[in-house]
């Protein structure tokens, strides 16, 4: 890590280089600041407009050399056309949102275990243990929530970790039961949070990164109309 530098009442930090998680051969680095304090709300927000994604105390910013792959993008609200994904809502039609504290349950981490164990067994939380994920649930001093997903007797099918804006929601981290992958939970969730975002009046829903190049961040580009961050500000993102 290198010296850090003033932007504002904050302090930012550049990391050293580390491999890419998205594209091999290359490199990663990242500008990041810690968020807390009575303002970490407010600063979060600013900043998620700005290119930023959160990760339990920190907001962080890629910041690589010589490449610009990743792109911060967010769905608009106000132009989604759910008929489009009408098949996924209809196959998850027994499902209801319960927005709930950042508080964590037994319940939430067995589905995350499953998760991780069937989809990211060898991922840098594969590791992850009840503290862990209490740690990242709990701790954020930011206006965040969890959104439980179950089905009509109850059980638990999914979670998402997720913070309020002041022009949005943004996804922090999702996971569900591996064993239901016939009803697309993951693609239902974000399609969801963009029905919500717009029940709440908020125009955006942040999405993290897409990565041109890499496969694993693909799906992203199917929610539109998408917007990307540019040097021009927020522009719909080609398709």
């Amino acid at each position: 890590m290198t010296k850090p530098f003033q932007s504002g009442t904050n302090e930012f930090f550049l990391t050293s280089a580390s491999p890419c998680p998205y594209l091999p051969g290359r490199e990663e680095r990242k500008i990041f600041t810690f968020l807390g304090g009575e303002g970490a709300s407010t600063l979060n927000a600013v900043l998620s407009q700005r290119g930023f994604r959160r990760s339990q105390n920190i907001a962080y910013l890629p910041a690589c050399d010589r490449c610009q792959a990743c792109r911060p993008v967010r769905v608009a609200t106000g132009a989604f056309d759910q008929a489009k994904w009408r098949r996924t809502l209809n196959r998850n039609k027994d499902i209801t949102r319960h927005p709930r504290p950042p508080k964590t349950t037994s319940e939430q981490f067995s589905v995350l275990r499953g998760y991780l164990d069937a989809r990211h067994s060898g991922g840098g939380m594969a590791d992850m243990t009840v503290l862990d994920y209490a740690a990242m649930v709990e701790q954020p001093p930011v206006d965040t929530l969890i959104l439980e997903y179950r089905d009509e007797d109850g059980t638990l099918l999914g979670c998402a970790l997720t913070d309020r804006l002041t022009d949005g929601l943004s996804m922090v981290y999702s996971f569900f039961e591996p064993e239901a992958e016939a009803r697309s939970l993951g693609t239902y969730m974000i399609v969801d949070h963009i029905l919500y975002a717009a029940e709440l009046g908020l125009p955006h829903v942040y999405l993290g990164y897409w990565v041109k190049g890499s496969s694993k961040m693909d799906y992203k580009r199917r929610f539109t109309p998408m917007e990307e961050l540019t040097t021009e500000g927020w522009v719909e993102m080609e398709t």
